[in-house]
């Protein structure tokens, strides 16, 4: 069967815009890692389990955010097609060549999700458009929709259902991750309380034109990233792993560079 490809990502810079409920409003640039990356797959059922996955996960399917892909999809589709969709996973497993960490702010369990949309689009002829398979995504995760438009790089802001693509070459980035599983929610939940101070909306603007290159080059790991410092603050070992010149992605525990081109 065809093997898709579920690409890592790497946020180049991300600010807190402001608070939207329990949500923070964000603006970032995602940036694909094309070196980083889960393999999917449809393969033949081992098992007479309704929804089954192959694959090194340490969660139980229900959490998985593919089988959350899957009732979000259901949902979404009218009878008949729901039915096409549930007699295929009654046949095929899904298969995970899982290369991607886990807790690691790479969009891992996202990037799987919206590709295991895909698939289920491709195979079966479902018609949906981007925004629709977008909408789906994002009852799985925040970050699910920018792997479903496939951008190289993009603008994501509100809580990360706009994406907007940003034209540019696409970096070279070496991606180290620390075996430190590290909770989103409880970073993010130290930031509103000891270090809430969201940017305005001029320095909103310069960000989403700016180029990647350029912001790295400007910006230290914590102006890059308003979640480096809560993350230091929850985890004090991860101060061990980084590096004078990385930068850190999403709420961790990743760093990341990129790799200089070699001078002919």
């Amino acid at each position: 069967m065809k093997l898709y490809r579920a690409y890592a990502k790497v946020n180049i810079f991300l600010k807190i815009q402001g608070i939207r409920g329990n949500y923070h409003e964000i603006i970032s640039r995602f940036m694909r890692v094309s070196s980083l990356y889960d393999e999917l797959s449809f393969v033949a059922k081992q098992s007479d389990e309704e929804f089954e996955i192959i694959g090194s996960f340490s969660c139980k399917t229900e959490q998985n955010t593919i089988y959350k892909a899957y009732e979000a999809l259901l949902e979404f589709l009218d009878e008949t097609k729901a039915n096409t969709l549930k007699n295929l996973m009654q046949k095929y497993a899904v298969e995970v060549n899982k290369n991607i960490p886990s807790f690691a702010g790479l969009g891992g369990g996202s990037s799987d999700a919206a590709t295991f949309l895909k698939m289920c689009n491709e195979v079966l002829h479902l018609g949906l458009s981007q925004n629709e398979l977008a909408l789906i995504g994002l009852r799985v995760g925040a970050d699910v929709p920018f792997f479903i438009y496939g951008y190289d790089s993009a603008n994501v802001s509100g809580i990360g259902e706009v994406v907007e693509e940003f034209k540019e070459e696409l970096l070279d980035i070496l991606v180290f991750t620390p075996q430190l599983e590290i909770s989103t929610p409880k970073v993010y939940g130290v930031y509103r309380e000891s270090f809430y101070n969201p940017i305005d909306g001029f320095e909103v603007e310069r960000l989403k034109k700016i180029s990647s290159k350029d912001a790295l080059n400007s910006m230290s790991a914590s102006e890059a990233n308003d979640l480096f410092t809560p993350a230091l603050e929850l985890y004090k070992e991860l101060k061990n792993h980084y590096k004078h010149g990385e930068y850190f992605s999403g709420s961790g525990s990743s760093f990341f560079r990129v790799r200089e081109k070699e001078k002919i």
